[in-house]
């Protein structure tokens, strides 16, 4: 996917968008505040790829791989089930039997917690500090918001059990005091479009007062659908510097108005934000 730059800056792709009446936020976590999870396309992938080859034999791996990365990542964002039924659907079309998609996901659960069970053991018995397991900056970003008065949301495609045990775990979960959503097993009650809806519901918001932040093509979607302000967050999560180019392009094709690396410049972050 690759990275670039050491160096911050702030990447402005709109100019023209109202800045500065803010009054709720929403965030996505993995990848826009928590890495926690980095690295878990690369239990997802592998496996999705390991179930259709069993299916169509004859078709090449890497292909096969490269084919389920694609929709893997145009789904990013969404509940993970919903990668779990376009899983199905090309189990089905290659002439299987799937299982409920459901089952596919609590698969891909088990084997990503075996491969992070080491982060949150850490973060429990105090053997790692949250602070290298959090984007760059993002206390100081979400602590500047809130004494602006900016009700602040955080929504993910993450189950919502696991979410609140993780913002826990980092110590971000007060932050939130508009909520803290995730995914749940009856997928079609949660969405980032609908927490959205609420968060303007609730506040009486225009377009102009709301502010996306996230790292993903659907949260970026939505917060423009609704005439928000995008910031896209291309963050190199293995590196925790520099920008991923794989992230800022699918950012910027999702409408994102700026795209930062990370929060840690703080300060020129909101002087841009608020000028």
């Amino acid at each position: 996917m690759g990275s670039t730059g050491t160096g911050w800056s702030i990447e402005v792709i709109r100019d023209d968008v109202t800045r500065g009446q803010f009054k709720a936020a929403l965030f996505d976590f993995d990848g826009t505040v928590s890495l926690i999870r980095q690295g878990w396309q690369e239990v997802m992938v592998p496996y999705f790829t390991e179930l259709l080859l069993q299916v169509d034999r004859e078709a090449s791996k890497e292909q096969t791989a490269c084919y389920v990365r694609d929709f893997v990542d145009e789904l990013t964002g969404k509940q993970t089930i919903y990668q779990c039924i376009r899983l199905a659907e090309e189990i089905r079309r290659r002439g299987g039997q799937p299982l409920d998609p459901l089952e596919y996901k609590n698969e891909y659960h088990r084997r990503l917690l075996e491969r992070i069970d080491h982060r949150l053991q850490g973060l429990k018995d105090g053997r790692i500090a949250p602070d290298e397991l959090l984007v760059p900056g993002v206390l100081d970003f979400l602590t500047a918001l809130r004494s602006r008065g900016i009700k602040l949301y955080l929504a993910s495609g993450t189950d919502e059990v696991y979410v609140l045990a993780e913002a826990e775990l980092l110590g971000v979960s007060a932050f939130f005091d508009g909520g803290i959503y995730g995914a749940l097993d009856q997928y079609h009650l949660f969405s980032k479009a609908k927490v959205i809806e609420r968060m303007i519901a609730e506040h009486k918001l225009a377009g102009p007062h709301l502010l996306g932040v996230g790292d993903g093509f659907v949260e970026i979607e939505n917060v423009k659908a609704v005439g928000g302000f995008a910031v896209g967050l291309a963050s190199d999560e293995l590196h925790r510097e520099g920008v991923d180019l794989w992230k800022r392009e699918r950012l910027i094709r999702a409408g994102a108005d700026i795209i930062i690396p990370d929060f840690s410049q703080t300060q020129t972050l909101m002087e841009y934000l608020f000028p």
